[in-house]
């Protein structure tokens, strides 16, 4: 099982087979407190926090939570888009051994319902605004929910803006009742800061349950340890060459509560000594005017965003050239997206690749001039192991340059699902975790992703993979993005069918004119059985696209159709 074929090829100022010694998560930011106190943390729309300022919130707040019972295997849910909030009840929980667990602003109530019980999670904490502290005081009056923590959204806002949002922004503050759960958050302040040290087993210790539907669609906490979570920091800390501890700004689009957000924009970050500029979400135009004003030099997004930057108006205005690392992640980064990146302004985005089980880094494309592969993940990170198995014979390695699920070993790799050992056992082998994404490795030790086993196109027997009949689209100069899934046939059982969005400036194309294009690209049992053009197309809440509705929109129509016949 020792083919390591990546040795050879390895960024000379890295070395892969280095070992990590695992911390308490918190350290991060004790650690770089202690070296720059004075020197800006967090950025949020003008308002600032120093190191040190953000040092003594957190211990503040943490002796409070200890007051409050919070302790090992006490969880505490954070409700919050990306704020500062958020970044001090992190910390303020793991410093004192407790267990930090994210939900998503746009979760359903009977999504929150289902992770607040199946999580065991006590005290949550969220803003006071409607579309939040509503949703969730509802889940707390009919949950196991003890207190829900708020913090009312005007005092992280810089004047005159504070005043201007409680003016002209009422309607969005919600109506708090303060009844026995109700915490607020300022008082969680009203102390010295000299919180008790707990003493953090960081290898055993679960830092974060972070919920996923892993490779099997039902949600379950992934178990990440304090030594997971600040490992995978640390591994991909020395793969940027030229990083200035202290003089770095991070433009922090991506949602905090998402695992891609919380290691490579806040823990690596906070781990530089970066200045993070702290944005609620992302909007094409805000994130303009933010990075033609900021100097942004490390940047982390989803394939769409780098889209929607390159294709803005004002591209070429927005400092694009000055970004040091730009990472893409949570899908598949075109390949000609990349080469125009490099071509207009010189950077060579840094594709990478994970997923919640792994903290989530395992690939990364290397920078610099050893340069990376078109279409490929990568490299994995130091200490990180990749094997190509089987999926029909389990445990049993395929040759170079074969076809097989992608699986991982690394210190990154979760402790297990929350109170699922079943599911646990369905995604581990011993201690190399299967990722469900099926791909190959080259003789250099460079991995390709086909696709995900769910999201494979059985077309009359035959394995249709999305990604090649997206990347054949991708190739056109009129199409910004394009999405492929399996729709059902009577005949075949499933035909590809591509959803496309064309470029406003792009010269216009019919769907004959497309098919002809990228015939002689794929196979015939690749070919798409239809294209559908479309103004947008659907994304998740980091901005991926998503497959899911186009899929439940064609099973409705089919169904349909099959009903009146």
């Amino acid at each position: 099982m020792t083919q390591r074929p990546w040795l050879d090829h390895y960024p000379p100022h890295v070395k892969w087979d280095q070992t990590f010694e695992g911390k308490p998560l918190h350290t991060i930011v004790d650690g770089t407190a202690d070296k720059i106190p004075n020197n800006i943390a967090l950025d949020f729309m003008g308002k600032t926090w120093t190191y040190g300022e953000l040092q003594l919130q957190i211990n503040q707040v943490a002796k409070s939570l200890q007051d409050m019972g919070v302790k090992k295997d006490i969880k505490v849910g954070l409700f919050l888009p990306n704020c500062p909030q958020f970044v001090v009840m992190m910390f303020a929980t793991l410093k004192i051994g407790g267990t930090v667990v994210n939900y998503s602003p746009l979760y359903s109530e009977s999504e929150l319902m289902h992770q607040v019980e199946d999580s065991q999670t006590d005290i949550m904490v969220t803003l006071d605004l409607d579309a939040l502290y509503s949703k969730m005081k509802k889940i707390a009056d009919n949950s196991r929910l003890e207190k829900l923590i708020v913090c009312k959204f005007s005092d992280i806002l810089p004047f005159p803006k504070n005043i201007l949002f409680k003016l002209f922004k009422s309607s969005a503050i919600a109506k708090i009742i303060k009844d026995e759960s109700y915490v607020d958050y300022n008082s969680l302040f009203d102390n010295d800061g000299s919180v008790r040290v707990y003493d953090i087993d960081p290898d055993n210790d679960i830092a974060v349950l972070q919920y996923t539907g892993g490779t099997t669609g039902v949600p379950k906490g992934a178990m990440l340890t304090h030594s997971n979570l600040y490992i995978n920091m640390k591994q991909l800390l020395g793969w940027p060459p030229d990083l200035e501890f202290g003089n770095e700004n991070v433009a922090a689009f991506l949602p905090f509560f998402h695992i891609f957000a919380l290691t490579v924009v806040l823990n690596f970050g906070l781990k530089v000594g970066a200045r993070i500029v702290v944005v609620p979400k992302f909007e094409l135009e805000d994130a303009v005017k933010l990075m033609t004003k900021e100097n942004i030099s490390l940047f982390a997004g989803v394939p769409t965003m780098f889209t929607a930057l390159a294709n803005h108006k004002d591209a070429d205005k927005i400092g694009i050239g000055k970004i040091k690392m730009a990472m893409s992640g949570g899908a598949p980064l075109p390949v000609d997206l990349r080469q125009q990146y490099r071509d207009r302004w010189d950077l060579d985005i840094t594709e990478g690749y994970g997923l919640t089980e792994a903290s989530p880094v395992t690939h990364a494309s290397p920078m610099g001039e050893i340069g990376s592969r078109a279409g490929s993940i990568g490299l994995p990170l130091p200490a990180t192991e990749v094997f190509i198995m089987n999926r029909e014979v389990e445990g049993e390695v395929m040759p170079i340059g074969e076809r097989g699920e992608i699986c991982i070993r690394g210190p990154q790799v979760m402790k297990g699902y929350w109170q699922k050992p079943e599911a646990t056992d369905a995604v581990m082998i011993g201690d190399i975790l299967k990722t469900g994404d099926v791909g190959y490795m080259d003789d250099e030790g460079y991995t390709f992703i086909m696709d995900r086993d769910k999201d494979l196109i059985l077309v009359g027997g035959f394995n249709v993979f999305p990604r090649t009949i997206e990347e054949a689209i991708n190739d056109h100069p009129s199409v910004e993005e394009v999405t492929v899934i399996g729709i059902p046939d009577d005949y075949l059982g499933e035909t590809p069918k591509a959803f496309v969005k064309l470029r406003a400036a792009g010269e216009p194309v019919t769907e004959e004119e497309l098919m002809a294009f990228i015939k002689p690209k794929i196979g015939k049992h690749e070919r798409p059985s239809q294209i559908e053009f479309r103004d947008e197309l659907p994304k998740t809440l980091v901005g991926k696209l998503s497959k899911k509705e186009l899929v439940a929109e064609e099973k409705e129509k089919y169904q349909a159709a099959k009903a009146a016949k």
